[in-house]
């Protein structure tokens, strides 16, 4: 005799996916991602810095090399750019005490000439506030015209970018 066997129940569907597959995935690729971005921009960032640095290590050596140059020939005067006549007060005068100074600008190279005339009005300005500044006690001496003179190179070449000032040469100091 045959058994009957009771039909067999159907399987049970698959159990719908909770969804938690496909969002682990999801996380697992957006850190991924960031991973690679953050590679990327270091490599980026590093090779930014190396040529950076590349350059600047090349201006400090052509410097270097132009200053040498300089030092072995201290005589030879370079371009001078004349500037216009100072007549300023002293610095504790009360405007009893007057300075007219004439100058000249010794210049490194004629692209810092081009320069120095465009900036004409910082560079007098600069230069009026320096002399008016002094007191006739700081200015009477061959030291303190030697600091002045530098003061000013100084303050001037804060401003240039395109070269820089060498010296400044006096051609008329007249004081009251």
């Amino acid at each position: 005799m045959a058994e009957q066997k009771a039909p067999e129940p159907a399987p049970a569907a698959a159990p719908a996916p909770s969804g938690g597959k496909p969002t682990l995935f999801i996380i697992l690729a957006v850190v991924n991602m960031l991973v690679v971005a953050a590679v990327g921009a270091m490599i980026f960032l590093n090779r930014k810095r190396q040529a950076s640095q590349t350059t600047i290590q090349q201006v400090i050596n052509a410097e270097a090399t132009q200053e040498k140059k300089e030092q072995e020939n201290p005589e030879f005067i370079g371009k001078l750019v004349p500037l216009d006549t100072f007549l300023v007060n002293l610095a504790g005068s009360r405007g009893q005490k007057l300075v007219k100074v004439d100058m000249e600008l010794e210049v490194s190279n004629t692209a810092v000439e081009k320069e120095i005339n465009t900036i004409m009005p910082k560079i007098r300005d600069i230069i009026i506030i320096i002399l008016s500044s002094k007191t006739y006690a700081q200015i009477a001496t061959a030291q303190g015209k030697d600091e002045l003179r530098n003061e000013i190179r100084d303050k001037v070449n804060l401003f240039l970018t395109k070269g820089r000032i060498k010296r400044v040469y006096f051609t008329e100091f007249i004081y009251n």
